[in-house]
């Protein structure tokens, strides 16, 4: 599907995007996820509202003539009926043949917290509005779950099951993942010269460029798979990744090959990905002594409180702490025989 909110979204809109764009510096996905957001909302709310004949499929109303006008008039109330709508007749993937209904949570969340955003732009930034409509407006509750990781043997194993043609290759990317916390769309975009000594330049998200310092494992799999890259014409020469058709490894790729390699490993495939093995990384790291704020550092974390869920998995610190209470030893009396009151 092509998408491009300079042609699609009206002025009011793609004034809106713009501004994160070309200010607040954000990639063009998450503009993209701006505008699909936003164009969902209006899009109900002219339903909603009965401002488009009724037989109009949802995913064909135009939003081109959305104002300022209308959208001064949201109101707290359309935006909570806008969240039912999400909760219960929204189709959850709208191009699958699974019709199932219903938003997850964390769907909901970002596209809440889209329309904050954009209120808050138009309100303290284009200062459209002298007073913000949904400043008051609550995120949907979410479900706090510890994220899955591999344990220190299961890492192992997943490494010492590096093998095939592309060996230097995919073991360097997983040791990567492993050792430094990439995102995948971090690891993807690494070029040659992002490789400086023991030192990797990592352009995160919001282009926000970060240092990682390499240790002994990860320079020795980079020197292995340049080695190996130099024998490989490329369509691409400042890639760092390439596959076997010469061109920059992709997501997908990365994907299926971590997916491979847990396989071989004996590991659950369908339990972990890419982003587990960041998970990993960031729980290696805090349970062998790494502070939390270091922690944040390299993962490249706007915010602590995101770091910190990793201060919540099981640890041997959280382990030794429950034994350190001196109830841990205190064990239950047996009870003494029960006399049934019979003679002997």
């Amino acid at each position: 599907m092509s998408l491009d909110y300079r042609t699609e979204a009206p002025r009011i809109i793609r004034d809106f995007l713009t501004y994160h764009q070309t200010i607040q510096g954000h990639s063009a996905k998450t503009v993209d996820e701006y505008f699909l957001d936003l164009r969902g909302f209006f899009r109900f709310l002219k339903h909603d509202r009965r401002l488009v004949p009724a037989d109009i499929p949802m995913d064909q109303i135009s939003i081109s003539d959305v104002d300022l006008d209308l959208v001064r008039s949201v109101t707290l109330t359309d935006v909570y009926a806008y969240m039912d709508y999400l909760s219960r007749d929204r189709v959850t993937h709208p191009n699958s043949a699974n019709q199932s209904v219903g938003l997850s949570p964390a769907s909901k969340a970002r596209k809440v917290a889209t329309i904050r955003s954009f209120y808050k732009y138009l309100t303290v930034k284009a200062k459209l509005l002298t007073e913000n409509p949904v400043q008051d407006l609550d995120s949907p509750r979410l479900r706090k779950s510890l994220p899955k990781y591999l344990d220190l043997e299961e890492s192992v194993a997943l490494l010492d099951h590096v093998d095939g043609s592309n060996r230097e290759r995919d073991y360097c990317i997983l040791t990567l993942f492993l050792n430094c916390g990439l995102r995948i769309s971090e690891l993807v975009g690494l070029d040659m010269g992002d490789v400086r000594g023991d030192q990797l330049r990592v352009l995160g998200k919001g282009n926000k460029e970060r240092i990682l310092y390499l240790n002994d494992a990860c320079i020795r799999a980079i020197q292995d798979w340049l080695e190996a890259r130099d024998h490989l014409a490329s369509t691409d020469p400042n890639a760092l990744f390439i596959t076997r058709s010469h061109k920059r490894i992709t997501r997908a790729a990365v994907h299926k090959l971590v997916k491979k390699h847990l396989a071989a490993a004996g590991l659950d495939s369908r339990q972990y990905s890419s982003h587990k093995l960041r998970h990993t990384a960031a729980t290696l790291m805090l349970q062998n002594g790494v502070d939390v704020r270091a922690l944040q550092e390299v993962l490249g974390h706007d915010h602590l409180n995101t770091t910190q869920i990793y201060t919540h998995v099981a640890n041997d610190d959280l382990r030794a702490a429950a034994q350190a209470n001196p109830l841990a030893r205190v064990k239950k009396k047996t009870a003494p025989p029960k006399d049934d009151g019979l003679a002997e």
